[in-house]
């Protein structure tokens, strides 16, 4: 009983100071006796942007001759210099071991690293669908 008597008390003191806010807060108007709009919120940027790119589409394209002889009236490419034969041969015969060679012959060459594996794949833990509950107190099933 103490709990029913702790509810109607606390619920008559709310009651009375809803009553009593009711009595000396203002009257908010009805919604319906606005009559003015609302202001008109305008918001002014002070940047500048760039104008509108407009495409003149009614233009008929230019022609493919016109091109062409531009390309015709243009300098001729430059010439490229011809090996001689003897620099030719000298080419096909050097190895790619004399390429390799490094400029300085006293110092060693860098040997190269091998792939390093930082991070060992592992397995992932196997997934329990099911598992059992244990019994919480005297309840659930038991075997005796």
């Amino acid at each position: 009983m103490p709990l029913t008597r702790y509810f109607v008390w606390v619920g008559s003191v709310l009651l009375t100071l809803l009553f009593i806010a009711d009595a000396y807060l203002p009257k908010l108007p009805p919604a319906g006796a606005i009559d003015e709009l609302p202001p008109a919120i305008r918001i002014h940027s002070d940047q500048k942007w760039p104008e509108r790119v407009v495409y003149d589409t009614s233009v008929p394209m230019p022609k493919a001759a016109l091109a062409a002889n531009l390309e015709i009236n243009s300098a001729p490419p430059p010439k490229v210099a011809i090996a001689s034969p003897k620099l030719r041969e000298a080419l096909a015969e050097l190895r790619t071991i004399d390429a390799k060679l490094p400029a300085n012959p006293k110092q060693p060459e860098a040997r190269p690293q091998g792939k390093r594996n930082l991070a060992k794949k592992r397995a992932p833990k196997p997934v329990l669908f099911a598992a059992r509950r244990s019994p919480f107190g005297w309840f659930g099933p038991t075997f005796w």
